[in-house]
């Protein structure tokens, strides 16, 4: 039987079809209910277009959806609810599910401020609740690859960490007056404190936790607002402190023209290097110190289980950003599946509520680092 989920937000447009998709890739979950859009009109035709059977399941807010689905028990309940409207709206409605106990998914990130995102955390660790935060790309198998990889100590101890995400997208909104997507990022008050680093910096954090296990100790960070009149960044180049005195440098733009999604990892160790880019999401480049530079291309034989497991096709057969949300929706369905069927889960691995925490705290010290001067800021 399918996992029942529902959803808040989604007629917008955006990452909502990518969140629509990746749920449903491998035919584990099916739309049920949602609240897609506070205009009932708009909501009931994206219902309508995403297949929802039972119109009565359709919500003009958020909290009537959680109060009434709340009451629901047995098999017409929701398994879990996913999260795509802007930023600010994130805590409230995490908050709202949460005390009706669903598991959720929520897109980044996690919330506004530290406290609240520690707050949502708490709350479903102590409901025992299953949390997802999309960090998207940490879903390609090549990530958990390199991950394994490292792990096995395949390139040794980690020296010296590389990762950038430059976008033009910034760039070219700023001279179309209709470009939607472009107006709540600019606004402080959807968006918070920080624009490019938490829009996209935390992707590249949370990447290099994926393929390294690592986080960030310290940060020095330094905004740039480019054009000057912005009221946030749009350009940031962050230098990290990682356990074990390991440096790394993160580089975000969404300013960066001739780059539309360009997110690259290099990761150096005293045995050789591993680098990943997004353009060729499929291949993991590995070197061995005095030895050739080896592609490794998803689901072949030689690569490791878990990463194999994230391959849904043959070798040379290119995967995408669909397949990577996909995978971080199955990792955390199959932990619901086996609850719900009374046995231990798989030790399968998606980005818990924790790095969502995680990476509310790196932006605050990035935003705190920047205020200060460029000076070195914990990250706590």
């Amino acid at each position: 039987m399918k996992l029942k989920f529902g959803m808040v937000g989604g007629a917008g447009g955006g990452i909502s079809p990518m969140h629509m998709r990746g749920a449903t890739i491998d035919f584990m979950a099916e739309l049920t209910a949602g609240c897609f859009s506070r205009n009932p009109e708009k909501g009931r035709k994206q219902a309508e277009e995403w297949g929802v059977r039972d119109v009565s399941r359709v919500y003009a807010d958020y909290r009537t959806m959680a109060e009434e689905e709340g009451k629901k028990t047995g098999e017409d309940r929701l398994d879990f609810v996913v999260i795509v409207t802007p930023n600010d709206t994130h805590y409230a409605i995490a908050k709202a599910f949460l005390e009706q106990d669903f598991p959720l998914v929520c897109d980044k990130p996690l919330a506004l401020t530290v406290e609240e995102s520690e707050e949502l955390a708490r709350i479903a660790r102590e409901r025992d609740l299953p949390f997802a935060v999309t960090y998207t790309y940490s879903g390609y198998a090549m990530i958990r690859q390199a991950r394994e990889m490292i792990e096995h100590g395949d390139i040794g101890d980690i020296t010296y960490i590389n990762a950038e995400y430059p976008q033009e997208w910034l760039a070219n909104a700023l001279v179309q007056t209709d470009s939607a997507n472009a107006m709540w990022r600019l606004d402080p008050k959807r968006a918070g404190n920080s624009q490019a680093t938490a829009d996209i910096g935390t992707h590249i954090e949370y990447l290099v936790k994926a393929a390294t296990g690592l986080s960030p100790e310290r940060v020095l960070a330094k905004f740039d607002h480019i054009p000057e009149t912005l009221e946030m960044e749009s350009n940031t180049t962050i230098l990290c402190q990682y356990p074990n005195n390991v440096t790394g440098l993160l580089w975000a733009s969404q300013v960066a023209i001739g780059h539309e999604c360009d997110l690259r990892l290099r990761v150096f160790g005293t045995k050789g290097a591993i680098e990943w880019q997004h353009q060729d999401a499929n291949r993991l480049k590995v070197t061995k110190l005095g030895g050739p530079v080896q592609y490794y291309s998803a689901d072949s034989p030689y690569n490791y289980s878990e990463s194999v497991r994230l391959s849904r096709t043959n070798p040379g057969h290119p995967e995408g950003l669909f397949e990577a949300f996909g995978n971080i929706y199955r990792s955390f369905m199959e932990i619901l599946k086996a609850r719900k069927e009374g046995r231990e889960p798989e030790s399968f691995t998606y980005p818990t509520v924790e790095d969502g925490v995680n990476g509310v705290k790196f932006v605050q010290a990035c935003v705190k680092s920047n205020a200060g001067g460029s000076i070195w800021v914990d990250v706590e």
